[in-house]
């Protein structure tokens, strides 16, 4: 087996989102959580749902293997039988997530892509992200605005959860006392300095921190002959 790239170790960390999550609909966002999900698919989560982003289910390859009209489509969003993995342009500790705007949200310094449906998401079904660049910039202090409702915003939602956070550096869960961002597991090659360096707000740390797993011969081989020949892993992560 030739060397794990860091894309790979990330495409393993988003699939371990929906490990055992049984019959929910994976929406991942991005090239390597689309990776992840379908890998997941094929080996530890065979019942998670796929869908083209339209009305339809269909299977790891692409094949049409049912129908999901909207009424049924909203009836999993706000059943909490979604398994959401966003994008973030910024997450603060609590995992409050912004997609909108950068600087005073009535004067804003950028524009972004908008709130779009993360408020729905995050209270309504379990929601993770994914950030290929780690940095002070996307992990700060406090969000700019609020778009996905992290942990301190929740107010006993029943079906808020944010199961993990995976960046090009590592995995971080909210499995603390007060619910803050904690250091999961470091991708092999990544230092806790740098991981510390690149975010803006203390993160807790365990006594021990684990290295993210690595792929098993067969899952590496689905993701580099089946699911994704084209590598385009490589344009997310390229280390």
């Amino acid at each position: 087996m030739t060397e794990v790239t860091r894309a790979e170790y990330c495409v393993i960390a988003c699939a371990e989102a929906w490990r055992d999550a049984g019959e929910v609909l994976a929406s991942p966002m991005g090239l390597i959580p689309s990776v992840g999900a379908r890998l997941a698919r094929l080996t530890f989560s065979p019942d998670l749902l796929l869908t083209d982003g339209e009305a339809l289910l269909v299977t790891p390859d692409g094949t049409v293997e049912g129908w999901l009209p909207y009424r049924r489509h909203l009836a999993l969003v706000t059943g909490g039988r979604r398994h959401v993995m966003m994008g973030a342009s910024q997450i603060d500790r609590y995992g409050n997530q912004n997609i909108s705007c950068i600087g005073d949200w009535e004067r804003p310094k950028r524009q972004l892509l908008g709130v779009r449906g993360a408020p729905v998401n995050t209270l309504n079904n379990p929601t993770s992200y994914w950030v290929p660049r780690h940095s002070r910039r996307v992990f700060v202090e406090k969000v700019d605005m609020v778009c996905g409702v992290g942990y301190d915003h929740a107010a006993g939602a029943r079906y808020h959860r944010i199961p993990r956070v995976v960046s090009d550096l590592g995995v971080f869960d909210f499995a603390t006392p007060d619910r803050s961002m904690r250091l999961a597991s470091l991708h092999p090659g990544v230092t806790l300095q740098q991981v510390r360096e690149a975010t803006s707000f203390e993160l807790a740390v365990p006594d021990d921190v684990p290295r993210t797993r690595p792929p098993t011969a067969e899952e590496l081989r689905l993701i580099r002959e089946v699911i994704d020949r084209g590598n385009t892993r490589a344009r997310e992560v390229g280390a």
